[in-house]
């Protein structure tokens, strides 16, 4: 199994009537913006370890480093039962993480993979003066919608919650935590066999039953019954102060997930709104590049954040 060769430490902090898990790295530091690494739909804050891992070690001396689990993911989960999560919510608990790490309104330096990174991008058009620099890991954004598919949205939205509250939409159990990084390596054919075993111990967890259970609530497998606005993502994009590097790898999951409904060229174009914005490749990696390039990554968010 993996050894991580910088240790984290975690705590639990109550944020907007939940608890979230955070993890850290390093302590906080006089005069320098902490880097807050924020995941992906399905993901956990640990899924940074190996990152972290391949920082310089000046870098890291430099740096408090904090990695949460997102509502409903990890082991941030609601206080109370919900069958539905808002996207805004990731924003304001995003917003509340920071008053509690960073007061005073302090800058930060933001990475953000996938779901994470479409958090990051709208959280700095929202609160500019909050970021840095933000670093966006294939949080490419969703196809354009328009104001005539929301009866269908909001009919699939009602269908799904049916279908969650008779378990017929849920999350698949393993008979053991191999069987689990299995699964992550089907997933993702470049994660090696000793990453995979040890994120499965972070990703999952054994349940009542003895079944590995992965750590997260199914009902983030509910549509959501909010249309993407594109107008509304381009407005936030526009009003992002900080410098964004994009990182994307070159297998083009975008295009593997989205076909003819959204491109690559599209989501290019929509970086043009963005005033400071640099795009930057990753070879051999796919969607989940910080686990198959980490030391490209690390190097990545040391050269852009630095001081």
């Amino acid at each position: 199994m993996y050894t991580p060769q910088r240790p984290s430490k975690t705590e639990d902090v109550p944020l907007r009537h939940t608890t979230y898990r955070v993890r850290t790295w390093g302590q906080p530091q006089a005069g320098t913006p902490p880097l807050v690494l924020v995941h992906g739909w399905m993901d956990v804050g640990a899924s940074y370890q190996f990152v972290v891992d391949a920082l310089s070690e000046d870098f890291f001396q430099q740096r408090h480093i904090i990695a949460p689990d997102w509502r409903g993911f990890g082991h941030s989960m609601p206080p109370t039962p919900c069958d539905h999560y808002t996207f805004t919510d990731y924003l304001g608990d995003l917003d509340a993480l920071l008053h509690h790490y960073a007061p005073d309104h302090q800058q930060i330096d933001l990475v953000g993979h996938s779901m994470g990174g479409n958090v990051a991008m709208l959280y700095a058009g929202a609160r500019p003066a909050r970021i840095r620099r933000l670093v966006n890991l294939e949080g490419f954004g969703l196809p354009a919608t328009q104001p005539s598919q929301a009866p269908a949205r909001i009919g699939k939205w009602l269908d799904e919650l049916q279908a969650l509250h008779t378990g017929t939409i849920e999350l698949k159990t393993y008979d053991s935590v191999q069987a689990v990084a299995a699964r992550l390596q089907k997933t993702n054919r470049r994660l090696s066999a000793d990453k995979a075993l040890w994120l499965a111990g972070e990703w999952a967890a054994p349940d009542a039953q003895g079944r590995w259970a992965i750590l997260g609530d199914a009902a983030h497998k509910v549509v959501n019954p909010q249309l993407f606005r594109l107008e509304e993502a381009l407005a936030h994009y526009a009003a992002i102060t900080a410098p964004v590097l994009a990182v994307e790898a070159t297998e083009d999951s975008l295009g593997q997930w989205w076909k003819a409904q959204y491109s690559l060229a599209e989501y290019h174009q929509r970086l043009q709104a963005v005033p400071q914005c640099r795009i930057a490749q990753v070879d051999d990696a796919g969607h989940m590049l910080h686990h198959d390039q980490p030391e490209v990554i690390a190097q990545m968010i040391e050269d852009f954040c630095q001081i």
